[in-house]
């Protein structure tokens, strides 16, 4: 019990449920193991008997973050504060927009008058590893992570904050505590508005890979260049709302790179891979044209070969072009105007940017895995590493002169975005976690938890489990520092954002966690504290305007959707997945999906529509050796399952084609996903064209190619961005999603 007790208070679960009916215990030496991650050691009884004696008996006034709602009840770490306690909130400089800047304005004193707990509030935020950690009725070391503040008629039942309470900017603050026994406290306190801003009613727009997406003009891969024609485009022309891209992520670099935009180096700086070099305006002043003629002659080769000869992307070959065309063109000098715009960039990305760079240059010099560098240099504070600063200042200036083009040419996307009438625009994607050998995890060594990765615990479609090879964050460190990273990152993904998608959003709350060298059979689930990473994103998400969207398939803990749809925060339906668990497990009807929601046919894991429709998707499976049942028996039940939903689409009338016509089928289900009351409805834009080959195969690595495929038809062959927006499928499928105008009366028989 001990062990159970120590995990319990530092959100560590020593059991599991992977659905209601089944408990599964942890190995003690993986809970012993997540522990010694956490900074706790647990090796043998004496130190947990130590340990948790030790963490009983501190006594905190404060824990390291308070989460404040506006209009919401106080957390109980303030409602409870004995009467006569001195409250002083030190609110951060802000400008007019909210953003954090400028002068700080005048402390909030305050005198807490309440006694004990205010009736009815919300836990609020809590320390990781605090005893708050314990649900009731959950299971030794599980968490109550469904724990939220109250919505809608519930909130408004709910007590207001008491009276001596100054309620303070949005912002994060510093909170000073002094109680009549002159007991102190500070802590960094997050006040937060309610909910992030939510999208347009009803609105629909295309979800893309970007690298996918060549033109006649791309360097052998899309690039921003192409996302910010393709905006222009379906805006102007079809009506769209938004356009969704795969992560952006800066790469590990060296060769190969990695290809998964999921598996970055960096999450806080964007990939310069993406430029569209001609549009960098310092490109037409470069004076060695023939060299940069000749790279382009290079490039159209590369995308000649993808397009018309069967080849795959290539991101080394088309980043060592693009490197050497932005080597020329950095050598060009900036204009007064460009030149301080540059010093601004800098000025406000600081450290994290001056980090990022000096990771890219030493990674030019001693290869992409800090691990594996000399020792002095794999502490970014160290003085042998301040040297090395001095002695690449040049690269490590390369590094952030491309950072900033990359951001200056995002900016511009959504700009032309919004120009063209999207009421979202970008959509950028977060992923889960970062490469362990990147920039983010030399940089933030503090912040992540060593011998770690993320992954997915056993269940009923993968029986071993799941590792992704991503260091997780430690909430306690998080929790400390006033979750200073998390507020950095998103600030970064947000700033030229419409909306942001977050993948695997449950996150937010819980983390697979595996042991190096342990199979992730052997993980544990790590809580973090929701309510605080709910509050930074809702208040990150407020100051740059962009509505959120969670990805929350497969298994999702209770409570978690309803703690994510209180905030605001759209979830994500796929038509496949969307039965009537609950009741007979049929296809659920339009009218009962839920309206706060991205609804789709498909993502870049799983199928596309007309793979799916034909049965494809199970085929290639079987080629890969992927099935865990003969053939025959995975093709009854997926075409059991696709009949099922072809005659429910029969029913309602959205098939009048009848059977046997695919492109009807498409048709008629991107009808169905129009009839639904979700918010935002995405078409996955190799469906327009009819493209059979998922982006991504899960399970695979060799075996598939893996974020390397152009968009293409039917057949398998490559096409345009230019073809894309002329394919007469495409327009016979946006014409289901065109909202119908109503019908207009001629001048002279218009009511008065």
């Amino acid at each position: 019990m001990g062990l159970s007790r120590l995990a319990a208070l530092h959100g560590v679960a020593t059991s599991y449920s992977p659905s209601p009916d089944v408990t599964v215990s942890v190995p003690d030496d993986t809970v012993i193991a997540v522990l010694a991650a956490l900074g706790v050691d647990a090796g043998t009884p004496a130190d947990v008997r130590k340990c948790l004696a030790a963490a009983e008996s501190r006594s905190r006034l404060l824990p390291p973050t308070v989460v404040v709602w506006a209009g919401e009840p106080l957390p109980s770490a303030l409602a409870g504060l004995p009467p006569g306690s001195t409250v002083t909130v030190e609110p951060e400089p802000s400008d007019s927009s909210g953003h954090p800047a400028g002068r700080p304005p005048a402390p909030l004193s305050m005198r807490a008058r309440a006694a004990g707990p205010v009736s009815g509030a919300p836990a609020g935020s809590r320390a990781p590893g605090s005893p708050a950690a314990d649900a009731p009725g959950a299971a030794p070391g599980e968490t109550a992570e469904g724990a939220v503040p109250p919505r809608g008629d519930e909130a408004a039942a709910a007590p207001a904050p008491p009276a001596w309470w100054i309620p303070p900017p949005h912002g994060v603050h510093r909170i000073h505590v002094r109680t009549p026994d002159n007991r102190r406290a500070t802590a960094t306190l997050v006040a937060a508005p309610p909910r992030v801003p939510q999208p347009p009613e009803r609105t629909h727009g295309f979800l893309v890979q970007l690298y996918s997406l060549l033109s006649a003009r791309s360097w052998g891969m899309g690039d921003l260049g192409d996302l910010t024609d393709l905006a222009v485009w379906a805006g102007r022309s079809v009506g769209s709302g938004f356009v969704q891209v795969n992560p952006l992520h800066a790469a590990v670099s060296g060769k190969p790179t990695d290809p998964s935009p999921y598996r970055p180096s960096s999450r806080r700086f964007p990939d310069p891979v993406h430029l569209h070099v001609e549009s960098i305006p310092e490109y037409g002043h470069v004076r060695d044209r023939a060299t940069l003629d000749d790279l382009r002659q290079d490039a159209a080769a590369l995308s000649e070969a993808v397009l018309n000869k069967g080849a795959l992307i290539d991101r080394d070959a088309v980043w060592e072009l693009k490197r050497q065309a932005l080597e020329l063109v950095v050598r060009v000098p900036l204009t007064p105007g460009r030149r301080a715009d540059y010093c601004d960039f800098l000025a406000e990305q600081g450290q994290a940017l001056e980090d990022h760079a000096l990771w890219c240059a030493l990674a030019e010099v001693h290869g992409p895995d800090w691990h594996t560098w000399p020792e002095a240099l794999r502490d970014p504070r160290s003085p042998g590493t301040a040297r090395a600063r001095s002695e690449l200042l040049d690269r490590v200036d390369f590094h952030c002169r491309l950072a900033w083009l990359t951001a200056g040419q995002l900016a511009a996307a959504q700009r032309a975005a919004e120009d063209a009438g999207m009421g979202v625009g970008i959509v950028h994607d977060l992923a889960v976690g970062v490469h362990p050998a990147g920039a983010d995890t030399w940089s933030q060594q503090e912040a992540f938890a060593h011998g770690m990765s993320v992954g997915a615990p056993p269940d009923a479609f993968n029986a071993r489990g799941q590792d992704w090879g991503l260091p997780p964050w430690r909430p306690d460190v998080l929790a400390a520092t006033g979750y200073a990273a998390y507020r950095g990152l998103l600030r970064g993904l947000l700033a030229h954002a419409g909306a942001l998608r977050i993948d695997h959003v449950m996150g937010l709350f819980r983390l697979w966690w595996v042991p190096e060298g342990r199979p992730p059979t052997d993980g544990t689930y790590v809580a973090y504290d929701a309510e605080a990473m709910l509050a930074v994103l809702v208040l990150e998400a407020h100051r740059a305007r962009t509505a959120v969207v969670g990805e929350d398939l497969g298994t999702v803990a209770p409570g978690v959707r309803e703690a994510l749809a209180r905030r605001g925060v759209l979830g994500t339906s796929v038509l496949w997945f969307e039965r009537d668990w609950e009741g007979d497990g049929r296809p659920l009807a339009p009218e009962k999906w839920r309206r706060d929601c991205l609804a789709t046919a498909t993502t870049h894991d799983l199928p596309s529509t007309a793979a799916r429709l034909t049965g494809d998707h199970v085929t290639l499976r079987h080629r890969l050796g992927l099935l865990t049942r003969s053939l025959e028996e995975e093709l009854t039940e997926d075409a059991t399952d696709t009949a099922e939903w072809l005659a429910l689409l029969a029913r309602l009338r959205m098939l009048p084609e009848g059977d046997g016509d695919e492109e009807a089928a498409v048709r008629a289900v991107h009808r169905f996903l129009r009839r639904t009351p979700a918010r935002m409805t995405g078409v996955w834009l190799p469906d327009t064209v009819g493209d059979r080959r998922p982006q991504n195969l899960p399970g695979t690595w060799d075996q598939y190619p893996n974020w390397r495929l152009p968009i293409a038809d039917p057949e398998g062959h490559p096409v345009t961005l230019e073809e894309i927006t002329a394919s007469p499928r495409l327009h016979a499928l946006m014409e289901v999603l065109r909202p119908r105008k109503p019908h207009t009366a001629p001048p002279g028989e218009r009511r008065p």
